[in-house]
């Protein structure tokens, strides 16, 4: 029948797609690798070395998920074949649209595994600190802020990904001057790093009395949370730490001890600040896995061989153009202007429909397609 030839021609249409797959995931590397940690695993004196035996076992772990996820879909694809096969012979049209569906699904699971294989940076696969601060457009900024706050931990949710607050500014009439949260699980900074810029929100602002469309800004930036074993050594003599109450509603103990820390990179003037641990030491060490990360991200970004020579605050990452818009008036559309990615429904992308964006920006700069923004 029509119907199943036409649902055979779109599935068998992936099969190119699921071969190449195979071979962009390096499927039987991962195998042997597979078996090369197992051995090692069961190997004697293998718990010795707790810290070693966990990174093992974690990345063992990683390995066979992605096996198992595309072992899946060589048996989703077979299984639909055997389905459309028997529908058509059957002349059973009830089944077209579970078979429709379930190619929807098939190809929605080839792409999220082929997003995968993009992620190949030497941080991807790292958590990821989002940092966001409050630009032109006073109060009308601050509730930005808020607002892509909101965002981004509905992404994070939407992912099963852990979302953290670790640092925040209360606006002086409402929304945020600035904040900064930890998205904690597998590939979150591969996933979020292209999030990182200036973010327009065009609205009729509700804090204007006279109803009038407002421009406002934000910035975000993105870094990788970086683990200890990392080569960033940071002198102690260079860094000053401040220790302050914390402003949030993090319970009896958090708000009447000085728990709150504030580190200050001295040689660079780069300061970061942690006040979601209930204990100061606490926040200390996730204040300086913090300023380790962004040291690191713009030594990186400067080409520089140690972190020595970063000079001063103007080395710090520069607001530059905006890499999105986001328009609630006189038409809702959100934009990225690297990619020309957009949605029409701007309350999906507000409530963390972000899949589109994120997914367009890694195969674009992937393929080295990505454009300057506005």
């Amino acid at each position: 029948m029509l119907e199943f030839e036409q649902l055979k021609l779109r599935l068998e249409g992936n099969r190119e797609e699921l071969s190449d797959l195979k071979d962009a995931l390096s499927y039987t590397a991962l195998k042997a690798e597979i078996e090369e940690l197992e051995a090692k695993a069961a190997a004697e004196g293998f718990w010795d070395d707790l810290e070693n035996s966990q990174k093992i076992l974690q990345r063992t772990g990683k390995l066979k998920n992605t096996v198992e996820a595309y072992d899946n879909l060589c048996s989703s694809f077979e299984d639909l074949l055997v389905l459309i096969e028997m529908g058509d012979e059957e002349e059973d049209l009830s089944l077209v649209d579970e078979i429709t569906a379930s190619i929807d699904e098939f190809e929605s699971n080839i792409a999220s595994l082929r997003l995968q294989t993009l992620l190949t940076g030497e941080y991807d696969k790292n958590n990821a600190l989002l940092t966001f601060h409050a630009g032109a457009g006073g109060t009308e900024a601050m509730d930005w802020v808020q607002m892509l706050v909101r965002m981004y931990t509905r992404w994070t949710e939407r992912h099963g990904f852990k979302v953290k607050v670790l640092d925040f500014l209360d606006g002086d009439e409402a929304g945020l001057k600035s904040a900064t949260m930890l998205v904690e699980g597998e590939n979150a900074y591969g996933y979020l790093r292209g999030e990182s810029g200036v973010h327009r929100l065009v609205r009729v602002s509700p804090f204007d009395a006279s109803g009038r469309r407002h421009t406002s800004f934000a910035s975000l930036e993105v870094m990788p949370e970086i683990t200890d074993d990392a080569d960033i050594e940071i002198r102690e003599e260079d860094v000053k730490m401040d220790v302050f109450r914390s402003s949030g509603a993090g319970g009896q103990h958090i708000n009447k001890t000085s728990s709150a820390v504030r580190l200050t990179h001295i040689p660079t003037g780069i300061v970061v600040a942690c006040q979601n641990e209930r204990s100061q030491f606490q926040n200390r060490e996730q204040a300086m896995k913090m300023l380790k990360s962004k040291l690191l991200e713009i030594k990186e970004r400067e080409h520089l061989e140690k972190i020595e020579d970063i000079k001063g605050v103007q080395k710090e990452i520069a607001w530059g153009s905006q890499i999105r818009s986001y328009v609630f008036m006189p038409y809702t559309l959100a934009k990225d202007h690297r990619t020309g990615a957009e949605s029409g429904n701007i309350n999906a992308v507000m409530d963390g429909d972000l899949d589109g964006f994120i997914n367009a920006y890694l195969k674009a700069s992937s393929k080295g397609e990505l454009e300057n923004g506005e």
